[in-house]
């Protein structure tokens, strides 16, 4: 699964596809974010439809980036039901973001 693109119009219906979503807010301009999606994007293959993987330009969609407050790129996302659950600011290895999908979903951790 290849990381789907969300925006303001789209985000609500995007989360409510799975039980948890990965929301990654970046932006073009962001040097992390970009050394960040291949990262998202290997996982996002591992882990298939158990997860759903969101990448949110924030210059593009302003709204969803108000609505969960993100300030710095790149800022991670988790939802579970639609509710975010953790949040994560800066890049991390791909075993932090696969550990928190794990900590809420016993089918992700496999």
């Amino acid at each position: 699964m290849s990381l789907k693109t969300s925006n303001d119009a789209e985000f609500s219906g995007d989360i409510r596809k799975s039980e948890l979503t990965l929301v990654d807010f970046t932006a073009a301009w962001c040097p992390p974010c970009k050394r960040l999606i291949p990262l998202l994007e290997e996982l996002g293959q591992e882990l298939g439809e158990r997860v759903t993987i969101l990448k949110v330009d924030v210059d593009a969609s302003p709204q969803i980036a108000a609505r969960f407050g993100v300030m710095s790129m790149p800022t991670v996302i988790l939802l579970k039901d639609g509710e975010p659950v953790e949040r994560l600011v800066g890049l991390r290895p791909k075993e932090t973001y696969r550990g928190l999908i794990a900590k809420y979903s016993a089918v992700a951790a496999r």
